[in-house]
């Protein structure tokens, strides 16, 4: 059984929240402000995270890094704060995810499945190949290759952007990652580089690329590669 940490001062958000992931079979532990989730976090450590930003004592980004301090475990953002910056600040602090206030139940739970998912796969880091709708990418070997057999010639920057996403099948890599990452320091606020090498990438390997279902962009939050 999971165990999933709630992390809301608002009480009847934990409630319906413990009642709904209990009904689902996790084991939950809950708590209203950011010091106690991180004692909670350290005594009974969870599968998973839901995690509200505005706490009484501690802001939910340094909660964020608390945990990223001694855990990788998932963390799903669950905000009233719409504002991309505030999105940004939380991925690059280490939240695996994203959800806006007001929320859907269900849109919630699909969330928590999916990264646990990606949690019970181990993010396989090593696995050596990844499918990406009519082609199979090699991790190892850095090749692409449509079902037909014809290999897709990627530039070595487009292969870098690729294998980022490939590697971190389902979570949201913020665009100044991606950015900082693959460009170095003081490119995290060229996201035009990024939607260049998206639309080319798409126009790769999309089979409809102005409908990308495997490549996908979250709005003023960064890329996301759907298995």
């Amino acid at each position: 059984m999971n165990r999933i940490l709630v992390v809301d001062d608002d009480p009847q958000i934990l409630r319906a929240l413990r009642i709904n992931l209990r009904a689902r079979g996790y084991h939950v532990d809950v708590a209203a402000a950011g010091t106690t989730a991180l004692k909670v976090a350290a005594s009974h450590p969870p599968d998973l995270v839901v995690l509200d930003l505005g706490l009484p004592d501690l802001d939910g980004v340094d909660v964020i890094r608390g945990l990223r301090g001694w855990t990788t475990v998932p963390i799903v953002v669950l905000s009233g704060r719409a504002g991309s910056n505030d999105k940004v600040t939380a991925l690059d602090a280490g939240a695996d995810d994203y959800v806006t206030k007001p929320f859907g139940i269900d849109e919630l739970l699909a969330r928590i499945r999916a990264v646990t998912r990606r949690t019970a796969q181990g993010a396989d880091t090593s696995s050596p190949t990844a499918r990406l709708g009519h082609h199979t990418v090699d991790l190892a070997v850095h090749t692409v290759t449509a079902d037909d057999g014809t290999e897709v010639k990627l530039t070595p920057t487009q292969w870098r952007v690729l294998e980022t996403l490939l590697r971190n099948p389902g979570k949201l890599i913020s665009q100044r990652q991606l950015l900082h990452d693959i460009w170095g320091p003081g490119y995290e606020t060229e996201t035009s580089y990024l939607r260049q090498y998206l639309a080319q990438l798409r126009r790769k390997l999309e089979p409809n690329p102005a409908r990308p279902r495997h490549l996908l962009t979250e709005p003023g939050m960064g890329y996301r590669y759907q298995p």
